[in-house]
């Protein structure tokens, strides 16, 4: 089974992402939320970092409940910088709770999210990962409109990894058996 080549040679968890996660179209707040919380957390760092402490991520953040995440105490977060299982970084762990009171204000992620997207996924058909951009206008756009709203650690080039990883944009390889066709 040929996949993208990042995934290529990958340990099984990275695998497991790419294969069942990875350019499928999420439309689930929670979902969303964890999404944006995770890529937020590996700015600077590899994905893998971050999807090695998956769980401790789910578990300190309430499954990614964004209401419960919104009512969180500065001495909850505090707490959290204790925890090995997160990347200790202050500002990137209190930029979850800011960003779930931003999802609050904008009524839930879907609607809001998807509507910074041409309403599909935008599939691209490259053919080698060279071509795979960091960034793009829409990332570009979508981060301007997120810091606008109160958002951080939404950068264009977390945006984008973002748009991937939430199937708004399929940089599937042509080569990769999950390439549409």
């Amino acid at each position: 089974m040929t996949r993208c080549k990042w995934a290529e040679g990958a340990d099984a968890a990275m695998q497991a992402y790419h294969d069942t996660e990875w350019g499928i179209p999420e439309h689930d707040d929670t979902k969303l939320f964890e999404m944006l919380t995770l890529e937020g957390a590996q700015a600077g760092l590899s994905w893998r970092t971050v999807l090695m402490r998956r769980d401790a991520y789910r578990e300190a953040y309430h499954g990614f409940d964004i209401e419960r995440v919104a009512a969180m105490t500065d001495a909850a977060l505090e707490l959290l910088l204790t925890s090995s299982g997160l990347i200790r970084n202050r500002l990137k762990i209190y930029s979850v709770r800011d960003n779930a009171r931003a999802a609050l204000a904008l009524g839930g992620l879907n609607d809001f999210l998807w509507g910074l997207v041409p309403g599909a996924p935008i599939v691209n058909r490259w053919t080698a990962s060279s071509q795979v951009p960091a960034t793009t206008p829409a990332s570009d756009a979508m981060s301007k409109t997120l810091r606008k709203r109160g958002f951080r650690f939404v950068g264009s080039t977390i945006c984008y990894a973002f748009m991937q990883a939430t199937g708004m944009v399929d940089d599937h390889l042509t080569t990769c058996f999950r390439c549409r066709s």
